[in-house]
């Protein structure tokens, strides 16, 4: 299983923003969904044994929220990052009327966060990893179990307490490369690291995911 954590700091975490100004007043909301769409989109399928979470920390709780999208059961997802980004700001707006976590849309769940718990919680897994231009080559790094966990930042740097939190925890800092690359780069070179390290999962393999939350009815 591979696992995405995105730091998302300056996306309206209620979904307050235009489809149609993704780089300038969404937050950079653009390479968000640029991000997610790399992280799970192949030629022709898509990568079902990945999962990527968004903390979306442009206001403090209980405004914030955390979005998890799970590969093995995610719909209408698509390549481009605006139908990306309509399904997320759906998400976020829906949840603004609902104090729980819920699912917005097949494999997709929206809810309220702690960004710091859930920061520190991710970081304690196994294989977990820090992507940052900052950290050693990614080819240096040495194989782990069948699980990774990366955490990586939008276009903007992480805070002085995520950075602060993340290098407490002792994790590895990677790089994949040395030039400061686009979020949605950072994944798309970290897959192909991993993919080059282990072989796709045999066709018709079955996929794991935690079950999901049952979505609140909206009515007709």
């Amino acid at each position: 299983m591979r696992r995405f954590l995105l730091l998302a700091h300056k996306v309206p975490p209620s979904g307050a923003f235009t489809l149609n100004d993704l780089a300038g007043g969404a937050g950079r909301m653009d390479e968000v969904a640029r991000a997610v769409s790399t992280a799970f989109t192949l030629s022709n399928d898509l990568r079902r044994d990945t999962e990527f979470s968004i903390l979306f920390v442009a206001e403090p709780p209980p405004a914030a929220r955390r979005v998890d999208i799970v590969g093995a059961r995610v719909r209408f997802l698509n390549p481009d990052e605006r139908s990306t980004a309509a399904l997320l700001k759906n998400a976020l707006v829906r949840s603004v009327a609902f104090p729980g976590e819920f699912e917005s849309s097949p494999g997709l769940r929206v809810g309220s966060v702690d960004p710091t718990a859930a920061l520190a919680e991710f970081v304690a897994r196994p294989g977990a990893v820090w992507l940052t231009e900052g950290g050693r080559p990614v080819g240096a790094w040495p194989p782990l179990g069948e699980e990774v966990n990366a955490v990586l930042s939008d276009p903007f740097d992480p805070t002085d307490a995520e950075a602060t939190l993340l290098r407490a925890s002792g994790v590895p800092a990677l790089s994949v490369g040395p030039r400061s690359l686009r979020s949605s780069q950072v994944v798309d070179l970290f897959h192909a690291e991993l993919d080059r390290r282990s072989p796709p999962a045999p066709a018709g393999a079955p996929a794991t995911g935690p079950p999901a939350a049952r979505a609140p009815s909206t009515g007709s």
